[in-house]
C-alpha cells in the first residue's frame, strides 16, 4: 500500500537537506540524471512501448498517443534539457533587493525553494523528467502523480532519477512517484498540507476543477490553451500562412497549439481559400459558422469542412481540428477572445503597430504575441530551461514556470542592537 504521509515526510526532510546544497552539487546530481537517462535509454523506450500498445487498445486518441509517446530522439531532448537546466543560473540564494531603514537596519529579500510540490500530470512522460530537473536546481522535493496511460514510462523514469540521486549523494526521496493507480491518491495528495506547499495539475479542465475544488493547499493551475490567432486586414498573408500552419501543425496536441483561427471580414474572401488549401495538406478539419462556412465549404480542394457546434470555440482541441470565425474588426476580435480564451496563448498577425499593441494591451494572456505563432509558450523557447507547467493564472507565477518561478523568498534583517520603539 502506498502510504502518503509516509512519502509527505521523507520530501519534507529531502527538502530540508535540498534547501541548502551548493549550485555545484545540484548541478552534479542533475548530470548524473543525463548520463543515467543516455545509459538507460533502450529499456526507457521499451517500457514506453507498452504504454503506447496498451494505449492504443484502450483507444486512446492519435492526439493523446503522441503526447504519451516517447522516441529515441524525445529521450534525447529530455537529456538536453537536463543538462541545459545545469547551464541556467541558480536563483536560490539571489538577492532580490536590499535597502536600508530609516533606523540604519538593513533589509533584504532572497529567494529560497518553495519546499514540497505536489505535481499531478497526464501522459507526457517526459514531465516526469522535466518537473525532477527543475525542482532538484531549485532545491525543492516533488511528490509526482502520473495518469495510469503512462504508468511504465514515468515508473522507469522515477526510478532511474532516484538512483542517479543516490549516486550523487543526494537523498533519494527529492523525487518521489505515486506508482499505485488507484485514484483516491489524488485526493490524499490534495489534502497532504502537512507536508505539500504547492499542487501544481497539468491535464484537463477535470483535473483542474478537482484541484481547486478539494485541495487544502495553494494550487497552480494552467497547461491548458485554447490559442487564437486573429489575422487583421493589414498582415502579410504570405507570412500568415506559415506562422498559422506552424501554430496548428507543428505539434497539435500540445496546449500552445491553434484552436481558433479568426480572420479579418475584408480579408476573408481571399485568405480562407489559401489557408484551407495549405492545412489541406495536413488532413486539418476546419470548424466554422455563417459565412466562413459558405466560403470555407466553396473551396473545393481545401479541409474538410463542418459546422461548428454550439461549444466548438470553447474547445482545446489537441489534435488536427480548427475553428475559424470571422469578424468585423480589431474589437470583434478581442470580444471573442475574451469570451472564449483560457488566457494562455494568443497572437495578433498584423501590419499596423497601432492594432498591435492595442491587442497586446488588452488582450489579457499569460503570452500575448505580434506576428508570431503562439507555438513558441514553452520554457526552453523561452530560456528558461524545461517547466514545470504553463501557468494561466495571475498570482505568483505566469507562462511557462521555471527556476525562478519554483522559488519563494525570504526577508532578512540585518541590525546592531536594533529595537523597535
Amino acid at each position: 500500500m502506498t502510504s502518503l504521509v509516509k512519502m509527505g515526510r521523507l520530501a519534507r526532510e529531502a527538502a530540508f537537506e535540498l534547501s541548502s546544497l551548493s549550485t555545484d552539487a545540484k548541478n552534479n546530481a542533475l548530470e548524473m540524471i543525463a548520463v543515467q537517462l543516455e545509459r538507460n535509454a533502450e529499456v526507457i523506450l521499451e517500457r514506453n512501448a507498452r504504454d503506447i500498445e496498451a494505449g492504443k487498445r484502450k483507444g486512446l486518441s492519435p492526439a493523446l498517443l503522441d503526447r504519451l509517446l516517447l522516441t529515441e530522439k524525445r529521450v534525447q531532448g529530455l537529456v538536453a534539457d537536463t543538462r541545459n537546466v545545469i547551464k541556467l543560473e541558480d536563483p536560490v540564494g539571489k538577492i532580490i533587493d536590499t535597502r536600508i531603514m530609516d533606523n540604519g537596519m538593513r533589509l533584504s529579500r532572497r529567494r529560497v525553494p518553495i519546499g514540497v510540490l505536489g505535481v499531478i500530470y497526464e501522459a507526457r512522460p517526459n514531465v516526469t523528467v522535466d518537473i525532477a530537473t527543475l525542482c532538484i536546481k531549485t532545491g525543492n522535493s516533488v511528490i509526482l502523480r502520473g495518469g495510469s496511460e503512462t504508468l511504465n514510462s514515468n515508473k522507469i523514469l522515477a526510478e532511474i532519477i532516484s538512483d542517479a540521486l543516490d549516486q550523487a549523494g543526494i537523498p533519494s526521496k527529492a523525487v518521489q512517484y505515486i506508482d499505485d493507480p488507484d485514484r483516491s491518491h489524488v485526493q490524499k495528495l490534495l489534502r497532504l498540507d502537512k507536508y505539500v506547499d504547492m499542487i501544481i495539475p497539468r491535464g484537463g479542465q477535470r483535473l483542474h476543477d478537482l484541484c481547486r475544488e478539494q485541495a487544502t493547499i495553494p494550487v497552480i493551475t494552467g497547461g491548458i490553451g485554447i490559442c487564437h490567432i486573429y489575422l487583421d486586414e493589414s498582415a502579410d498573408r504570405i507570412r500568415a500562412l506559415d506562422i498559422i500552419e506552424n501554430a496548428k501543425v507543428q505539434r497539435p496536441s500540445v496546449c500552445n497549439a491553434l484552436d481558433t483561427l479568426l480572420v479579418h471580414e475584408s480579408v476573408a474572401e481571399r485568405f480562407l481559400p489559401q489557408i484551407s488549401k495549405r492545412l489541406a495538406l495536413s488532413d486539418v478539419v476546419l470548424k466554422a459558422k455563417g459565412k466562413a462556412l459558405e466560403m470555407l465549404q466553396s473551396t473545393g480542394d481545401g479541409c474538410v469542412v463542418e459546422e461548428a457546434g454550439a461549444d466548438d470555440f470553447d474547445k482545446e482541441w489537441l489534435g488536427l481540428t480548427l475553428g475559424v470565425k470571422i469578424v468585423a474588426d480589431l474589437d470583434e476580435a478581442i470580444m471573442h477572445i475574451r469570451e472564449h480564451s483560457t488566457e494562455h496563448s494568443d497572437s495578433i498577425l498584423t501590419g499596423d503597430e497601432e492594432n498591435a499593441e492595442k491587442f497586446v494591451d488588452r488582450v489579457n494572456s499569460a503570452a500575448v504575441y505580434v506576428n508570431a505563432s503562439t507555438r513558441f509558450t514553452d520554457g526552453s523557447q523561452f530560456g528558461l530551461g524545461a517547466e514545470v507547467a504553463v501557468s494561466t493564472q495571475k498570482l505568483h507565477a505566469r507562462g511557462p514556470m521555471g527556476l525562478e518561478e519554483l522559488t519563494t523568498y525570504k526577508w532578512i534583517g540585518r541590525g546592531s542592537g536594533h529595537i523597535r520603539n
